[in-house]
């Protein structure tokens, strides 16, 4: 489907976002200075370098998620937000579906969307390297933490490498 840009002013009122001077300016979370008070879920851990929390944004969340070598996130979803992910480094896997039988591979340079209300889990499949992800959601970071599932449901996590 190609977009219909004309359909966009040229114009528009970013007043909204002004600072307390008056003006419109780019917002920059400098790097070691992202947020963590952001939602969690035990074996992910998310910092936010765009979010409500600190900048104007109000429809964005951007942030990057990492899993430490060998671990996994519980069982959780992002309510109604759609999320972008991006892998930035390290070996990936998503458990969904029924009893989280299915699942998705990824490498580094790999590109995911996953839709609202999907219970997950994400992986680090590599017990020597951690995994980085860049995410984005809208409108916010909504983490919907679930019941855990034992290590011996999730199709091969036990026999990874």
């Amino acid at each position: 489907m190609e977009p219909q840009f004309s359909q966009y002013s040229l114009e528009g009122d970013n007043s909204r976002y002004a600072s307390d001077g008056g003006r419109v300016i780019p917002v920059v979370t400098r790097a070691g200075e992202e947020l963590d008070n952001t939602g969690q879920s035990a074996g992910a851990t998310r910092i936010s370098g765009v979010s409500i929390q600190h900048t104007p944004a109000t429809k964005i969340w951007f942030g990057k998620v990492s899993n430490e070598p060998g671990y996994r996130s519980v069982p959780h979803h992002h309510g109604e937000a759609e999320t972008g992910g991006y892998v930035l480094s390290g070996h990936a896997r998503i458990y969904f579906g029924d009893g989280y039988r299915d699942y998705i591979d990824m490498d580094e340079g790999d590109w995911v969307f996953v839709p609202p209300y999907m219970p997950h889990v994400e992986c680090n499949l590599d017990r020597r390297r951690p995994l980085t992800w860049m995410t984005t959601r809208t409108p916010e970071n909504i983490v919907v933490n679930l019941p855990q599932v034992e290590d011996t449901e999730l199709p091969g996590w036990l026999e990874r490498p």
